[in-house]
């Protein structure tokens, strides 16, 4: 199919099929997102347009959202009145975003439409021709009370998702989880060993108090006992009377060192940073944990 938000097949595209480092460039440049979406999807459109003019101008391949880039309501149900499937007016406006920028999105937390109360957390990849390549369905919810802060019950309304997915793109074999998925480490395990990713998206909106004691102590654990590349999206700052998310886009590389990240936690804009294949190669191959891992039973 070759109309816009064309999807292909996801069963296959989420098959752990290895790049050879023979057809990959070296170096390639990714852009990540950090910004402050509120509940106007026309107004969280436009930044977005305007962020991914950015990273195509920086040469980026793939500039990554982060979750609710789309929409973030004032109370718990909004989104599933505004949730539409992957076939809807505000997914086709982000592929032809893709299509005619010529770069990839991942968009991290869309709101797709189960049915009239509940949606999925949906992290979809779309390709520079504006088609989308791969879904992944968030499998941990949301539902925590918050030491000092807010309670939490993203199963109020979201289905989990039960399948790990990865896709390959021009900046590797990417692994796709969304935000909660990030204390859980055994998916991350999965797409790095099962299913061979590179490169590791987590799509977030973090709370402040999680967010503070947590964020990147999470982020820099997952890229070093993965040796992938991490990507981490974010919502931040205040999005209305009663949600703020905490912020700090971070792009972290397979030794676990922060190579992008924007100098204001609250500020909207992107930050890149190049994914370089020999130091992923260089990483695993000196400390070749994929061959040393032992099955322990429980």
């Amino acid at each position: 199919m070759n109309t816009c938000c064309a999807s292909v097949d996801l069963t296959k595209a989420s098959l752990p099929t290895q790049i050879p480092m023979a057809t990959v460039k070296k170096t390639v440049r990714v852009a990540a997102v950090q910004m402050t979406s509120v509940n106007d999807l026309m107004a969280n459109f436009r930044t977005c347009s305007r962020l991914v003019q950015e990273a195509a101008l920086a040469g980026a391949k793939l500039i990554c959202f982060p979750e609710n880039f789309s929409y973030m309501g004032e109370k718990s149900g909004d989104s599933v009145k505004i949730a539409e499937s992957l076939d809807g007016p505000v997914m086709q406006r982000y592929c032809s975003l893709a299509r005619d920028s010529n770069i990839w999105l991942s968009l991290g937390g869309f709101q797709e439409r189960f049915d009239d109360t509940h949606l999925y957390n949906t992290h979809v990849v779309i390709d520079d021709t504006g088609m989308i390549q791969s879904t992944y369905q968030k499998m941990h919810l949301f539902d925590v009370d918050v030491p000092g802060g807010s309670s939490y019950k993203e199963s109020n309304f979201t289905v989990p998702g039960t399948n790990i997915v990865s896709v390959d793109s021009p900046i590797g074999r990417l692994g796709l989880t969304v935000c909660y998925d990030l204390r859980f480490p055994k998916i991350y395990q999965q797409l790095r060993f099962d299913q061979k990713a590179q490169v590791i998206l987590v799509p977030s909106a973090f709370t402040t108090v999680t967010g503070e004691a947590h964020w990147e102590i999470l982020l820099r654990a997952r890229a070093i006992e993965t040796q992938c590349y991490v990507i981490a999206a974010s919502q931040a700052g205040k999005h209305n009377e009663k949600r703020e998310s905490y912020g700090d886009t971070l792009i972290i590389d397979p030794w676990g060192s922060v190579v992008g990240r924007l100098p204001d936690r609250f500020s909207t804009g992107i930050t890149v940073a190049d994914i370089d294949f020999s130091l992923l190669e260089s990483v695993r191959t000196k400390m070749p944990i994929d061959k040393q891992r032992v099955s322990i039973d429980l």
